[in-house]
């Protein structure tokens, strides 16, 4: 059973939340900035808050962005109730927890109904890259790199492909007044997704953490910064660069993460006003230039897997031509925009950039 609901989680009169063990899987994220409270403070108050599952680690501690639980500790609950913030990509670890959780409750007999709290998708409506052709990431569904939907309309589409039974409902995003007042990025979703510019960058910019370059894990801006020792400075002049896009030869040192405490040389990617940016195209781009250059640039042994695109690999391993990778994610992002409509709960739809 689905339902889209209209109406804020708190008004919802179901027996399973008013009464039954509800269970809450949530970040910062869940915070109602108009009645000062986190979503499992409604359960709390109520008295049958059963079960809390949140990052283990302080908010933003880095490198921590995963959200742990076991399938016993779910039995006996009757509602389990997720609101986190998905960032656009389907990278985010958050996100993928979320999955590998709806994953574990078709294994149960006796599953609870699940409640998704809904948010506006901080990367907006644009869509970038291909649909995995190949085995990805456990618990990341058929969906392009930047896929354009909620999280809610991601669970819509990833309950259907798994062909799950218990009841799935989705709470509107427009159904809170915090998601009017409050910008998707105001509370940082993640410890690497710190502000406004870093969703657009995700996309490809994730890409790079599976590479021997870091994207600034560990400095203030990551994703807008790429670099590592080796590289020369004096190279970034000559690197391709989309019209709108500038790239800023620079020094960062990471704190934590690839490189940490170590002086590293790269660029930042700074976006004129209102440019459209493909991170995806651009970050193959760019790996494809420092991998002729460097003989230390290297894939690790996920990178492709990640990727999860047999046409991207060829082009990274220089057996096609750019323009043919081109003419394949415009296809791609179409086909993957003929999907994502199906599951769409909102009158905007998912598009390509012009």
């Amino acid at each position: 059973m689905f339902s889209f609901r209209t109406t804020p989680l708190e008004d919802q009169m179901d027996k399973a939340l008013m009464d039954g063990k509800v269970g809450v899987f949530c970040t910062q994220n869940s915070w109602d900035i108009l009645k000062d409270r986190y979503v499992f403070d409604i359960f709390r108050e109520r008295g049958n808050l059963a079960a809390l599952f949140m990052p283990r680690d302080p908010e933003l501690t880095p490198q921590t962005n995963h959200i742990v639980f076991d399938k016993d500790a779910l039995s006996g609950l009757n509602a389990l109730v997720v609101e986190i913030q998905d960032v656009g990509s389907r990278y985010f670890n958050y996100t993928r927890d979320v999955f590998h959780l709806m994953s574990v409750l078709t294994e149960m007999e006796d599953a609870p109904s699940l409640y998704v709290v809904d948010h506006i998708n901080p990367a907006g409506r644009v869509v970038e890259g291909t649909i995995p052709v190949v085995d990805s990431d456990p618990w990341v569904p058929k969906v392009a790199h930047r896929h354009g939907l909620t999280l809610g309309e991601l669970c819509h589409l990833y309950y259907n492909e798994i062909g799950a039974r218990y009841p799935l409902h989705i709470i509107s995003a427009l159904a809170s007044a915090s998601n009017k007042t409050l910008m998707p990025w105001t509370i940082a979703p993640a410890s690497d997704i710190p502000g406004m510019f870093t969703c657009q960058m995700y996309s490809g910019g994730a890409l790079w953490n599976n590479t021997s370059l870091t994207p600034g894990i560990g400095t203030a801006r990551p994703y807008e910064y790429v670099g590592a020792p080796f590289v020369n400075n004096a190279d970034v002049a000559t690197l391709p660069s989309p019209e709108g896009v500038m790239l800023r030869p620079c020094n960062f040192m990471p704190s934590t993460g690839k490189y940490a405490g170590e002086r590293c040389q790269g660029f930042q990617i700074m976006l004129a006003p209102g440019a459209e940016y493909h991170s995806l195209l651009h970050t193959v781009l760019l790996m494809r230039c420092f991998s002729s250059r460097y003989s230390q640039f290297e894939y690790d042994s996920q990178f492709f897997t990640k990727l999860a695109d047999p046409v991207i690999k060829a082009y990274l391993q220089e057996e096609i031509t750019y323009d043919v990778v081109q003419e394949h994610v415009k296809l791609e992002e179409q086909k993957w925009i003929r999907k994502a409509k199906r599951f769409t709960l909102y009158d905007d739809q998912p598009v390509r950039m012009k």
